[in-house]
């Protein structure tokens, strides 16, 4: 029948899921508009990767909560994503800025990862969400590690005296989120800690992913733990209770 409108079969199940699905053709190629958003993701991915953190705007944010700026061993941001070795390690000066300070339960490290944007937009937020639930808790400063990856918590850690550090760090870019920040647990931090001593909260950012909230109330409660049992990784599931959007508890158990 002429006129006749045809659904579109795609579009439940575009409407579900942020994944590019069911994007058409024109001729052998893309539509014009799939594939100028596929150009603006992979600029932003692009960019989140080698914009550097505002990290005096960081401590800003992070205000009344004391900060400590340090480098990694890798000079500038080139070497940093050629070389990840030296990500994870504190550069030589920066020792002495992580001395003098009295031993506490967990101590914060914010590391840019492979995402200025995760950091600059969701890190100071998270720390600031974890106020309440880690109250009781002696919390050191919060250590800024610049070209920093998230083993260099494990020497920042050591060196603060801190049973247990959480690093927050710049998750590497997809092409439907470019700024989500990943946290990771780690107890007894020292050099040598393998992967599998970590906990990991993963897919923090405001677009579909866990809250600012939801991310502190998780943080906490495996804080608590790892901190009660004095370990963290694989040995340490995470079995607190279901959260809502608002880092409440809820029914069911979280994933």
């Amino acid at each position: 029948m002429t006129g006749e409108v045809t659904k579109d079969p795609w579009a439940r199940l575009r409407a579900a899921t942020p994944a590019r699905i069911g994007l058409g053709r024109a001729g052998s190629a893309l539509p014009v508009a799939a594939n100028l958003e596929f150009q603006f993701a992979h600029a932003r991915a692009r960019d989140a990767v080698q914009r550097a953190v505002d990290f005096a705007a960081l401590a800003d944010d992070l205000a009344p909560h004391p900060t400590i700026l340090v480098d990694s061993a890798a000079p500038d941001r080139a070497t940093y994503l050629r070389r990840p070795d030296l990500g994870r390690r504190l550069g030589p000066g920066d020792w002495p800025a992580l001395d003098g300070h009295p031993a506490s339960d967990l101590a914060f490290v914010i590391a840019d990862g492979l995402s200025a944007d995760a950091v600059q937009t969701h890190a100071a937020a998270v720390v600031r969400a974890c106020d309440g639930p880690l109250k009781g808790l002696k919390v050191g400063p919060v250590v800024l590690a610049r070209q920093g990856r998230v083993a260099i918590g494990d020497q920042i850690g050591a060196r603060l005296g801190a049973r247990l550090v959480v690093v927050l760090v710049g998750e590497r870019p997809g092409l439907t989120v470019a700024d989500s920040l990943g946290a990771y647990l780690t107890f007894a931090p020292r050099d040598g800690r393998r992967d599998s001593e970590r906990n990991c909260i993963s897919n923090i950012h405001a677009r579909g992913g866990q809250s600012h909230e939801q991310a502190a109330a998780k943080i906490a409660w495996l804080a608590r733990q790892a901190l009660a049992r004095g370990l963290t990784g694989i040995a340490l599931k995470d079995d607190a209770p279901a959260l809502d959007g608002h880092g409440q508890t809820g029914i069911g158990r979280a994933t």
